[in-house]
């Protein structure tokens, strides 16, 4: 089968949308950026600002100090240390560093931005950057020191560091000298002019490309947590009429009528009760639409708080070179990108929550309408030995718990620092590295949810005297491709290394579960 051609993302101004950022972040896009009129706009930003240097002396960030400090004169002889000084005394980032797909999502997020042709940066320094980006060559960035207003100043000193030939980056596994590298591929390191230093770090684009991140790992979350709940109410022997067309369409949310879609589709009439059949579920299955469709439809109406951040100029000032304007104002404050990642992180771990409920269903007789204790597999005479999903249930229930944890908003903890002119700031960064780790903690539990609800089915099938032939095509299609990683548990055995490649099926999307285009 002919592959389809690899998608190419350019640069020049033009929108871009978040998932191009995740594209390049997985490698799965090769990139190119603008000449012609764009390189032209780019460059008018850059000749204004040396001009009106030159005219009037004193312009912000360039010929005078940062933040509290810009009352602090800087002689003319002096400007041109001024954006080295900037990304130097930023250096002072702590705690993990990014791994290379959300390095990939930040540089991605600041070329958009620095693109839009509003910083007075130079061509040639978008050329740099966008080498980086291409020949994917890292800036090892710290993940912790950014307060998500004034822009993401220390992460992002980094990126100017690197530019530079200073500091470190990761080639493939390997974590080497900047300096070294240039080097060997022959780059000339990057002396940052005035403004340019403050130009690539003063913006939003560590909370940015995280974000574009996030909401692409939630929206594969959905999907999966739904075929999850299929699997977990054939198991169970629910009710599917809880998912009926015409319930949903007197309660009309978009996001729980597509779930609600979805596993009609996935059960299709072999999940219909018999006369038998309990009139109502549990919550976990029963109003499973309802939970998937919030996360759902939150992921619709943050978009465009994600992409319009993502396609804005965001730093300070602005350069209007067209106009010859130079604007100071506040686009740094990455406000809505914080929102939109507190929302995003209680919805998820509201999903996280709801398939450990499903789980805890499924291995407790008291609620899962006869299937073995804990799902067990194991027979004859050592039965009484194993206990099958007991422990995972736990595990579950763990990661669950953390995930809930972490939807205290970041946004409501603004300090007032930098000598109080950052007096209220977003939090932006710490909001989106909380929705990954929320996400990362529901994906285990995805994990987990999707590991028992499969072994229920087939021990379901067994009781029925049924094969998984019989089972509608969506749910055995999913049920054969975990069968690849992971056989039916009959005596107990350790799954951490089964659910790790589960986990790692997930983090790639490596299924694709659903046709319609939403997903």
């Amino acid at each position: 089968m002919t592959q389809p051609p690899t998608p190419t993302v350019t640069f020049d101004g033009a929108p871009v949308t978040l998932e191009q950022v995740c594209q390049l972040s997985r490698r799965q896009a090769n990139s190119r950026l603008g000449n012609g009129e764009f390189q032209q706009r780019i460059e008018r930003g850059a000749t204004f600002l040396e001009r009106l240097l030159a005219r009037e002396g004193v312009i912000y960030g360039v010929t005078t100090g940062y933040g509290d400090s810009c009352t602090t004169a800087i002689p003319e002889a002096l400007t041109g240390q001024l954006s080295e000084k900037i990304f130097t005394f930023h250096g002072c980032g702590l705690g993990a560093h990014f791994d290379a797909q959300s390095t990939r999502a930040i540089l991605a997020a600041r070329l958009t931005s620095l693109c839009r042709g509003y910083s007075g940066v130079r061509y040639e320094l978008l050329q740099q950057l966008h080498r980086l980006l291409d020949e994917d060559l890292l800036p090892l960035i710290p993940q912790e020191g950014s307060v998500g207003a004034s822009g993401d100043l220390t992460p992002l000193s980094y990126v100017a560091a690197a530019l530079a030939g200073q500091r470190q980056l990761r080639q493939g596994e390997q974590i080497r000298e900047a300096s070294e590298v240039f080097a060997e591929r022959h780059i000339s390191p990057l002396t940052l002019r005035p403004k340019e230093g403050l130009a690539v770090m003063n913006g939003t684009a560590v909370m940015t490309g995280l974000a574009c991140l996030a909401f692409d790992r939630a929206n594969y979350l959905v999907s999966l947590g739904t075929r999850i709940t299929a699997l977990a109410s054939l198991a169970i022997q629910g009710n599917a009429y809880h998912f009926d067309e015409v319930l949903f369409s007197v309660k009309p949310h978009p996001g729980s009528q597509l779930a609600a879609r979805r596993l009609r589709d996935d059960l299709q009439a072999s999940n219909a009760p018999s006369h038998e059949a309990r009139l109502q579920d549990r919550y976990s299955l029963r109003c499973a639409p309802h939970v998937l469709g919030v996360l759902s439809d939150t992921l619709s109406q943050l978009r465009s708080f994600v992409e319009v951040e993502l396609n804005s100029a965001n730093d300070n000032p602005i350069i209007d070179g067209d106009n010859e304007r130079v604007l100071h104002g506040g686009h740094f404050y990455g406000g809505h990108i914080g929102q939109a990642m507190d929302s995003l992180k209680t919805a998820t771990a509201s999903v996280a929550d709801l398939l450990d409920r499903q789980l805890a269903q499924l291995v407790d007789v008291k609620f899962n309408h006869g299937l073995p204790a804990n799902l067990s597999g194991s027979t004859g005479a050592g039965a009484c030995l194993d206990h099958g999903f007991k422990a995972v249930q736990i595990g579950a229930s763990s990661w669950t718990a953390e995930a809930l944890k972490l939807t205290m908003p970041a946004t409501s903890f603004s300090r007032s620092t930098e000598c109080h002119n950052q007096d209220k700031v977003s939090m932006g960064t710490t909001a989106a590295r909380d929705a990954l780790r929320v996400l990362e903690l529901s994906e285990q539990v995805a994990a987990a949810g999707l590991l028992a609800s499969c072994q229920a089915v087939e021990l379901r099938l067994a009781q029925d005297g049924r094969d998984i032939h019989s089972l509608p095509p969506a749910l055995r299609d999913t049920l054969l491709a975990v069968r690849e990683d992971s056989a039916h548990v009959n005596e107990d055995r350790a799954l951490e290394p089964e659910l790790r490649q589960l986990l790692s099926r997930i983090r790639q999307q490596h299924w694709n579960l659903y046709a319609d285009t939403s997903e």
